[in-house]
């Protein structure tokens, strides 16, 4: 049987002025020696909730370039990832969206983002007290994790282009839903979430596109691209009942 290419949803307001927007294609054809393994499409945010199926894509990446033209619909593409046991991907923006997404669906927290902000509400996300804008940054990577399966616990430098991240106020309400932070920067501020039972769900603040080119793909791009091609040879095992696991939703209490 002819394996078809894993299909990846770049969920965001695809602009010629985003650095990662051009970077991401290029991380993700280079990320595995097989040249057709993978097939994004270009989803825009207003246009999600009409997108037929976004559960059948093997995998999801929330992009950067927040403000969202549409962010109830980067919103759903977070849901859909979450419920569905679709890998999901989210950097930068997408780290941010993703951690709403789960405060307001999950937890039941009525927060906002300072960026975007549409009433009088707490702020989940904050301005950083010091931007991050190009800049290359340490994250302490926490073991027994699965970031650390695929980018070794301790220190390690990372690039960024961010002004928000997480109001660590909120980090212990989100920890109790089943989240876990794997990656803090040296003041204790979370650089990376995943989701503990999910077949991959992990997003970071940093970009991991922007440190990846033709010649070497990020660890995090590379294995979020291993779990949508594995998503493609689970299908074809199963065949009629695929996904029944993977579409059971990931236990948050």
């Amino acid at each position: 049987m002819t394996t078809r290419p894993a299909r990846i949803a770049l969920v965001g307001d695809r602009s010629p002025h985003v650095l990662a927007h051009d970077r991401i294609p290029v991380a993700l054809r280079h990320a595995t020696p097989a040249p057709d393994a993978v097939d994004p499409y270009w989803i825009g945010s207003a246009d999600v909730r009409d997108v037929a199926g976004l559960a059948d894509f093997d995998g999801i990446w929330l992009v950067p370039g927040s403000p969202y033209v549409d962010r109830d619909g980067a919103f759903a593409a977070v849901t859909t990832a979450r419920t569905a046991g679709v890998p999901f991907l989210g950097t930068c923006g997408g780290f941010q969206h993703a951690l709403l997404e789960i405060a307001r669906s999950v937890v039941g927290l009525d927060v906002d983002h300072a960026e975007d902000p549409l009433g009088e509400v707490e702020h989940l996300i904050v301005p950083l007290a010091c931007s991050l804008l190009g800049e290359e940054a340490r994250v302490d990577v926490l073991p027994g994790t699965r970031a650390a399966d695929l980018l070794g616990a301790g220190p390690r430098v990372e690039r960024f282009f961010c002004s928000y991240g997480l109001d660590g106020r909120f980090r212990a309400r989100l920890e109790t839903a089943g989240l876990v932070f794997s990656a803090y920067d040296e003041t204790g501020n979370a650089r990376m979430v995943e989701l503990p039972g999910h077949p991959f769900f992990l997003a970071s603040l940093y970009q991991p596109e922007l440190s990846s080119d033709e010649t070497w793909v990020h660890p995090l791009i590379r294995a979020f691209v291993s779990a949508a091609v594995e998503r493609v040879s689970g299908r074809r095992a199963v065949g009629s009942d695929v996904g029944a696991d993977a579409a059971r939703e990931p236990t948050l209490h």
